[in-house]
């Protein structure tokens, strides 16, 4: 998909690039869209629980198709869309008994291709296998880790990750970070990797083009006062005053483990550093 520069008539679209030519139908198909409520980075409470978080485009959810159980139906890709809520891209099927989801497209994906899911489908991008029955070494998204609960791994733009060993009850996927960890052989990927890869190569080019997005400026914690964050005070431009700088509420920002003992950690064979 090739990426559009804009001709500088601002200094701020001189940078600005954008994707054309990967989308084929523009309006979604509204049996498959909800609405979407915005909470400006809001919780429950209506504290700020997410800083930066604000204003921006309005937004419809379209409904993904994550779990891919319909089996043995085939499915015609109809078009491949822009969601605005993920970086991939989402192909619109037509199931051959009427009904229509939305899916993950996978890079190669075409309109007018047939897909199917189960156990018996073909080893072809974009169908839907559970683990036992895809080979080693196939490219895989959309990956499950609880069977019948949808796909939580490899979901955004451009990527995949390898089916490397199968053992037991037990896969062995090799993650896009490079962690490797165990997957119960009965959950279900998706073969292929997934579309959009030029996705990291888009310049956002301006400010106003990220509050469309729906993020608000982000002040840096040297220029806050003292009682602000812990990076503040000082005569004129002052370095953070700290070893190495934290967070506004202390914590480290640069090399700190964030992730707390799970039960999950048995899972992981090798870790991603």
């Amino acid at each position: 998909m090739p990426i559009k520069s804009y001709r500088p008539y601002t200094s701020t679209r001189r940078y600005m690039t954008a994707q054309v030519g990967d989308v084929t139908k523009k309006e979604p198909e509204k049996s498959l869209v909800r609405a979407l409520k915005r909470t400006a980075g809001r919780d429950a409470q209506g504290h700020v629980s997410m800083r930066h978080r604000g204003g921006g485009a309005k937004r419809a959810y379209r409904i993904i198709d994550f779990k891919r159980d319909k089996d043995g139906v085939p499915a015609t890709v109809r078009a491949i869309e822009y969601d605005p809520n993920r970086s991939a891209r989402i192909a619109l099927l037509h199931y051959a008994d009427g009904e229509k989801r939305y899916i993950l497209a996978p890079l190669g994906l075409a309109v007018g291709d047939t897909l199917t899911s189960g156990p018996e489908a073909d080893i072809r991008v974009g169908n839907a296998l559970p683990l036992t029955a895809i080979p080693l070494g196939t490219t895989i998204h959309n990956i499950e880790l609880n069977p019948g609960r949808g796909g939580q791994m490899c979901r955004s733009a451009g990527t995949g990750a390898q089916l490397m060993a199968k053992e037991g009850k037990f896969a062995t996927v090799r993650l896009p970070s490079g962690e490797s960890r165990m997957v119960f052989a009965g959950c279900r990927a998706t073969i292929g990797q997934v579309g959009n890869p030029e996705h990291e190569n888009v310049t956002v080019g301006k400010a106003g083009r990220t509050r469309w997005m729906g993020r608000r400026p982000h002040v840096r914690g040297v220029a806050m006062n003292p009682d602000d964050h812990p990076h503040g005070g000082g005569e004129g431009r002052s370095p953070v005053g700290r070893k190495s700088p934290v967070s506004p509420w202390g914590q480290p920002a640069l090399g700190h483990k964030t992730r707390k003992r799970k039960p999950s950690d048995r899972m992981i064979v090798k870790r991603r550093k």
